[in-house]
Parts: structure tokens; C-alpha cells; sequence
């Protein structure tokens, strides 16, 4: 780690010294003030990564300080020095942004350790900049709109970023965004949505398989009044409310046959009747898809309309397992430790080597979405700075996961893919891309897990 440039406000001479003495020791170069008025001169002047400033001061004290740097360097990091009996004041602190504190007295070495927490988060905070930037328009609109960014530096990230700027220029196009659950399908269509020039009207999302067969066409289409029983006013359906705007069908996998050609329709012509109604009416919605279901073996099993999935499918953007992205990981993971300890008000900004481990070799059947629930409980549970494994009970499948596989009535995840992946070809006749329908993968994905496991691929079967 290259050194930063470091501001230190603090009244007392003595405490003011030893901490700049001992840093400029570890490559940082250390700016020295005794009073706000001396710092805000010196952050004028140079470029500044992080503050470390004392609770009490005169001119002002050290949260009125925080608030002002926040305020014009929002980008700068602050530690907060703090006394006995100061602890209201620290709390206060985090939730007006401050990175970290430490409590008088402290060993240099703490404040060593924070700097090094810090400054991790800076390089991290850099890389998540870049990855942004990569999509920038889609990020910003993305956190702006929903709170929620879109992480990752990933090539398949960068690709999907790409995927979803080329579409929303079109935007009339279906698109069926297709992945395991948790993965991000709903994100992905509320990117295209807000990335297209339809930002300004409704983002509606639909949970297919909640809609049972007699509600449908009211949902969909709408009703007029008196209709049918309980029909007391005229109302507008999905597509229509959406007019203009995009219409999300989520779990479209699930959606009853009888429901699919109805839709089909709608997608084919743009107009819905509605119940009760006399005429078609236009609707211009752009329709996106998701599902964690195979649709294209679906199909072959007459479970889902082939019709219907060739005119969802136009476009086509697949969003890969957080197993298959483990580069992103580290990023997602201090994300969500920052965002529920900042919620939280909890001085927590670190997770300990071991867990990192532990969940870098974790399948995360759950994505995303389990990652995130994982990390809030622990900081739920965690009183001091840095997550530990007890901060996530009842996952044994976590911590137990970097043990050795040396009792043979365990399971051996490794090898059952290998397993599971050589039989599909042997049943595929060695076709990789019928092997990996069979699968549940993307071609791409199956090539990958062959070279991975060293697996002959070219072998033929037995006649």
C-alpha cells in the first residue's frame, strides 16, 4: 500500500506529534494542525486523503469540523479522536459519515490499524469508482432512482453494462433477462428502464406466479364497471397503467398456459380489450422478462409456449451466478457491510481474513440476495469493529465449507460437478451445447467448468 496524505487536528502539541512522528514512520505524509481554522487552510491547499480530528477543539468542535469537510470534500475520510465519556459524540460522528474513531488513551498502534482499514476502504472505494464509471450512466441512475448501485468489475458485469445500454436504446424490444434467483434480474430490468428514453413513466414489476387464472385479464387489461361482481368502478389494467412506460414480468416461467396465450396477444398486436370492454385499446409498453426456470427446455416439454418464448426473447441478456464472479464478491461484501452499519449507526467496517476465506469458497446458492442477508445479520450482531465467523450462526454450511474432506460420507461438491458435468456429455453424445441445455448453463459456462476440471471433452462414446 502506497502512502497517503494525512491531516492531523488536534489541539494537544504532545498527542498532535507523536501521531504525525509515528505515521510519517509508515510512508504517509502527515499535515499538522492545532486548530479548524489552521486545517481548513491546509485542506485549500493540498490534496488530502484522511482526516483525523479530535472531538474537542476550539473555534468549533470536531463535529461541526466533520460536517464541514463532509460537506465540501465529500470524498475525504475522517477518524474522530474522542475522550472519556465522548461516546454520544462519536455516535453522532458515524452517522454524519465518519469512517472510524478512537478513544483516549490509545496506543499508536490503533491508530495505525484504522489508517489501514482506511485506507483499504479508499483503494476499494477507487475501485468501485472505476467499475461505476465503466457504467456510469447506469449506476448513478440506478442509486439515484432505487438506492440500490450496480457492483462489480467483472468482465460479465462490464458485458451485462454494455448489454443493457445497446438495448435500451431500443425500446421497443423485448428482452428476457434470464439467471438463478437472487442474481439481480429485477435490477438489471429497472437499469434498462431508467437507461431508456421511457425513464420518465412507470417501472411496473409482476409476480407471474401470483396471478391465478381469474384475475388475470382484470389485472392485465383491466375491467370496466359492472363486469362482473365487484367490478364498482372502471379500472385500468397493468399494460395500460404502464403506457409509455416498462412492464416487468418476473417468474414468467411460472405463468399457467392458458395465461401465456392471452398474453401473447396482447405482444403480438400492442392493443388489450378489457373485461367487459368493447373495443381494443393501443398500448405502448416495452415488456422485459425474467426467469430462473430454463425456458428453452420448457419448451421442449410443452410447459411453456415456444411462440410466446421467441417473442420474449428478442433479446436476450443472461446474468451469471455470484459463484461464477467470485472477482466481485469482495466488492458486494463491502458494500453491504458499509450500508447496514451506517444504517445500523455501528462502528463496523471490516471483516476478518477467516470469513473472507470461508465465503470466497462458498457456492452461494442464493446469490446475491443471500450474500446480503448474510452480511445484515451479522452486523446485527456484532458489537465491536470487525465481523467475526460467530457473527453467523446456523450457517455451518459456510464455516464448515473450508474443512477437509476427509470423512467419506461428507460430500464432495468438486467432484459431483465433475461427475454430473461428464454425464451430461456421455448423454448428450459429447454435444456441449445440448449438454449444457441439459445443464441449465450457457455453452460458455459449460467450456469453462471442462477446462476447470480437466475434464475430455473430445472423448467419444462407446459404441
Amino acid at each position: 500500500m502506497k502512502g497517503l496524505t494525512i491531516l492531523v487536528l488536534d489541539d494537544e502539541a504532545r498527542l498532535r506529534e507523536e501521531i504525525a512522528e509515528y505515521l510519517e514512520k509508515r510512508s504517509h505524509t502527515i499535515l499538522k494542525a492545532a486548530v479548524p481554522s489552521e486545517a481548513f487552510n491546509l485542506l485549500n491547499e493540498h490534496e488530502i486523503d484522511i482526516a483525523i480530528v479530535d472531538i474537542r477543539l476550539p473555534e468549533m468542535n470536531g463535529l461541526e469540523v466533520l460536517q464541514q469537510i463532509k460537506k465540501t470534500y465529500p470524498r475525504m475520510e475522517v477518524l474522530m479522536i474522542s475522550g472519556h465519556g465522548d461516546m454520544q459524540s462519536v455516535i453522532e460522528a458515524m452517522r454524519q459519515g465518519a469512517f472510524d474513531y478512537f478513544q483516549k488513551p490509545f496506543k499508536l498502534s490503533e491508530v495505525h490499524q484504522a489508517i489501514q482499514r482506511t485506507q483499504r476502504f479508499i483503494e476499494l472505494s477507487r475501485e468501485l469508482e472505476y467499475a461505476r464509471n465503466s457504467v456510469s450512466t447506469l449506476s448513478e441512475k440506478l442509486y439515484t432512482n432505487i438506492g440500490t448501485p450496480m457492483l462489480g468489475s467483472s468482465n460479465a458485469i462490464l458485458r451485462i453494462g454494455e448489454l443493457m445500454q445497446r438495448v435500451a436504446e431500443a425500446d421497443t424490444t423485448n428482452v428476457l433477462i434470464t439467471g438463478e434467483s437472487g442474481t439481480g434480474k429485477e435490477l438489471v430490468a429497472h437499469g434498462i428502464h431508467l437507461l431508456s428514453k421511457r425513464s420518465n413513466r412507470l417501472f411496473h414489476s409482476v409476480n407471474c406466479s401470483a396471478i391465478t387464472d381469474s384475475l388475470f385479464e382484470s389485472e392485465f387489461f383491466g375491467h370496466r364497471k359492472g363486469s362482473f361482481t365487484g367490478a364498482l368502478e372502471d379500472r385500468a389494467g397493468w399494460f395500460e397503467a404502464a403506457s409509455g412506460g416498462t412492464l416487468f414480468l418476473d417468474e414468467i416461467g411460472d405463468m399457467p398456459l392458458s395465461q401465456q396465450a392471452k398474453l401473447l396477444r396482447t405482444l403480438e398486436d400492442r392493443t388489450i380489450r378489457k373485461v367487459g370492454g368493447v373495443q381494443n385499446v393501443e398500448v405502448d409498453v416495452r415488456v422485459i422478462a425474467a426467469s430462473n426456470h430454463n425456458l428453452e427446455k420448457m419448451v421442449n416439454e410443452k410447459t411453456f409456449r415456444g411462440d410466446l418464448f421467441h417473442r420474449l426473447s428478442t433479446f436476450t441478456i443472461h446474468i451469471p451466478p455470484l459463484r461464477e464472479r467470485l472477482e466481485d464478491l469482495y466488492i458486494l461484501v463491502d458494500h453491504f457491510l458499509h450500508l447496514f452499519a451506517k444504517r445500523m449507526s455501528k462502528p463496523i467496517y471490516n471483516i476478518s481474513k477467516e470469513v473472507l476465506d470461508i465465503l470466497g469458497r462458498y457456492a452461494f446458492p442464493g446469490n446475491i440476495r443471500e450474500l446480503r442477508n448474510l452480511i445484515e445479520r451479522a452486523v446485527i450482531l456484532s458489537d465491536g469493529r470487525t465481523l467475526e465467523i460467530e457473527h453467523f450462526p446456523g450457517f455451518e454450511p459456510v464455516l464448515n465449507f473450508h474443512a477437509p474432506v476427509t470423512d467419506p460420507k461428507r460430500f464432495n461438491l468438486e467432484a459431483m460437478e465433475k461427475t454430473t458435468i461428464e454425464n451430461a456429455l456421455k448423454e448428450s453424445g459429447f454435444n456441449k451445447s445440448k449438454a449444457a441445455n441439459m445443464l441449465g448453463i450457457t455453452w460458455q459456462t459449460l467450456d469453462r467448468k471442462i477446462k476447470k476440471h480437466q475434464i475430455d471433452s473430445a472423448e467419444k462414446p462407446e459404441a
